[in-house]
């Protein structure tokens, strides 16, 4: 064994990665456990865990491999220095993302993934929500990667210095440990294609089946992703024409409303009823309000400001978002596209100008176009994707600053809500006579849940939990309409309150339905007061139904639905996007579609049971093309307005 001695390095490094990654299961294991057993065959997380931890370090060893078989014993002082830093580099990255894995999953139901590599992006928010939220956590981390530190420079000789030897020896030995490690790599020699995460999914809970991965190989896949964004072959192929024919079948529009051959979708949509002077349009689009937290949908009672006003309004029983990420709302909400398995267009390159957007459509009909943030309008690239898209005026945390003090509240993430509609009343009032479309963009009911003391009677006796910050929310809801109430503006507006996405989205299902329940309620001129829709609906769906209240006709790229004209015997649909898995509702059957993978579906007896029963092939078809139509329209600059 002497003679393999320069082999160490090769040894210690799997050695000490393996032992990192499988510390780090069993402790997820024993905190999430009594999810996990409610898998069959839940054990298979740590055979199958043992088996991605050896493909990823096989492959991280292939460079030591090589350097320490072809260097000569004359570079031996480069090649150790080298394996030292490379060793630690990588083992003290391997550690801190399984450190960072328990805090993760609790948020996000998952490893840490793209959403990971985005809040490295923005680190003041960030770092302010994890000291106020997360402060344990942060001192637990640092603690331990001080003493991996210490292990470094203290040890790092012993573990991963290899030795000098015969030249002949180690290239003797050479094909059988690029064998062994090509074999840990790959994990198998009949597959045509490596391994990858659809090789660790064995049930259909999404939480257990994360767990048989490790937390670098989730970030390094995410990172390597990027690349890949709006690619849709992991679900399947489709043709075009069909994708677009099949999607086409869930429109409202006639054949004969589509107006341009080089715009798939676009089609000229008729208002509800015309009016001489159009109606101003208000999104007030609420962070993280979830249907479980509306006391009239069934939640919790921390509503009863929107509770009160669904009485004057259309309120909307059976909507679900389209993801779980506030762009991913965004891009619903404002532009009515499709989800994808992509990043959100807000923050995609090539969607950056020339995209459709409410604003573009409102702007080019006179109004004014505005977004209305308390916080960083850099955040997430929204500035970016509302400026080349047809917002013409930004007002965020900066011009709130210039204001001077007269501002309620600032935390981590920005101005309050109460200031937000305080901000926005006011510029509303200022247009006058002029129409307006605007977006405003709530920041309270975010961790860290801070929030000016003395407004609401709390739920919860410790203050900054989620449940007094959505009552907060509630409130200010509440003040808005009663400022707007008392302006001239009021009568002559649509709003909508809805939200972008629910707090924390988990649950034992492929996709946990039941937290993609959300609300919204449409006010205004033209509107029903108390009335329910209840009819399964989109996120997709809202803007073209906003569109029919304004009194005026547009053409649209949307494939949504306007809700108030859909014949009573059309079937609702919901489409969502659970990080890499897409879910396509029609009515009680959903088809489940997981990359690399054949769909499922299942019979939604509720929201939280769903019954496996036997794959609809023509239903999984109009999934895939739902898919394979948002990809093709992102990559073919299809989804988009005529120039005028």
């Amino acid at each position: 064994m002497k003679k393999l001695s320069f082999l160490k390095p090769i040894f210690n490094f799997i050695a000490i990665g393996l032992l990192i990654t499988t510390l780090s299961r069993i402790f997820l294991f024993f905190l999430f456990k009594d999810r996990v057993e409610q898998t069959p065959e839940y054990w298979y997380i740590f055979p199958i865990g043992l088996r991605m931890d050896l493909i990823l370090l096989c492959y991280l060893s292939f460079l030591p491999a090589l350097l320490i078989t072809f260097l000569p014993n004359k570079w031996l002082q480069f090649t150790n220095r080298f394996l030292v830093i490379y060793s630690f580099l990588f083992l003290f990255l391997i550690l801190f993302v399984e450190l960072a894995s328990p805090d993760f999953v609790k948020q996000y139901d998952t490893r840490p993934n793209k959403i990971f590599l985005d809040y490295l992006i923005y680190p003041k928010e960030v770092v302010g929500m994890l000291l106020k939220s997360y402060l344990i956590s942060i001192i637990v981390t640092f603690l331990i990667l001080g003493a991996a530190l210490y292990f470094a420079f203290k040890k790092g000789k012993k573990y991963f210095h290899t030795s000098a030897s015969e030249y002949k020896l180690k290239l003797l030995i050479f094909p059988l440990v690029a064998f062994l490690l090509f074999f840990g790599a790959r994990s198998s020699l009949t597959s045509k294609r490596p391994i990858n995460a659809s090789n660790a999914v064995f049930s259909t809970d999404q939480l257990t089946n994360c767990l048989g991965l490790n937390s670098f190989y989730t970030v390094a896949f995410a990172a390597y992703s990027i690349k890949n964004e709006g690619n849709t072959k992991m679900y399947g192929k489709m043709d075009e024409a069909e994708a677009i024919a099949r999607v086409k079948k869930y429109m409202m529009a006639d054949k004969n409303d589509f107006k341009d051959p080089e715009i798939p979708f676009l089609h000229l949509q008729q208002p509800d009823s015309a009016n001489a002077k159009p109606y101003n349009l208000v999104i007030f689009l609420q962070e993280s309000l979830g249907a479980e937290y509306v006391g009239i949908l069934g939640g919790k009672p921390l509503t009863p400001e929107f509770d009160k006003l669904s009485k004057e309004g259309l309120l909307f029983t059976n909507l679900y978002c389209t993801g779980t990420r506030s762009v991913r709302g965004i891009e619903a909400v404002v532009t009515g596209f499709l989800p994808s398995p992509s990043e959100s267009v807000v923050k995609l390159g090539n969607s950056q100008q020339g995209f459709f957007t409410l604003a573009d459509a409102l702007k080019q009909k006179g109004y004014d176009t505005s977004f209305i943030y308390g916080g960083m309008a850099n955040f997430d690239n929204m500035a970016s994707f509302f400026n080349g898209n047809g917002f013409s005026n930004i007002i965020d945390q900066t011009e709130f600053e210039s204001d001077g003090n007269k501002y309620a509240f600032k935390g981590t993430w920005g101005y309050s809500d109460e200031d937000l509609v305080t901000k926005a009343n006011s510029y509303f009032k200022s247009k006058g006579d002029k129409p307006f479309f605007s977006l405003m963009f709530s920041t309270s009911n975010h961790e860290p849940f801070e929030y000016p003391e003395g407004r609401i009677k709390t739920y919860d006796k410790k203050a900054a939990t989620v449940n007094n910050a959505m009552k907060y929310a509630d409130f200010s809801i509440g003040k808005f309409f009663e400022m707007a109430k008392k302006e001239a503006y009021f009568k002559n507006t649509i709003f909508i309150v809805i939200a972008d996405h629910n707090t924390r989205t988990y649950g034992k299902n492929l996709v946990p339905i039941n937290k993609f329940h959300i609300p919204a309620l449409i006010m205004g001129p033209g509107v029903p007061k108390g009335v329910s829709y209840s009819k399964l609906a989109s996120q997709i769906d809202i803007p073209p139904t906003l569109l029919g209240y304004l009194g005026l006709p547009f053409e649209t790229p949307m494939v949504g639905r306007n809700l108030t004209k859909l014949k009573p015997e059309v079937k609702g649909r919901s489409i969502m996007q659970f990080n890499d898995i897409n879910a396509f509702r029609v009515e009680n059957q959903v088809v489940i579609m997981q990359p690399n993978l054949k769909p499922l579906q299942f019979k939604i007896k509720n929201d939280t049971t769903l019954v496996p029963v036997k794959l609809n092939e023509d239903l999984a078809k109009d999934a895939l093309a739902h898919v394979i139509t948002a990809g093709n329209l992102y990559k073919e600059n299809e989804y988009k307005l005529r120039k005028k």
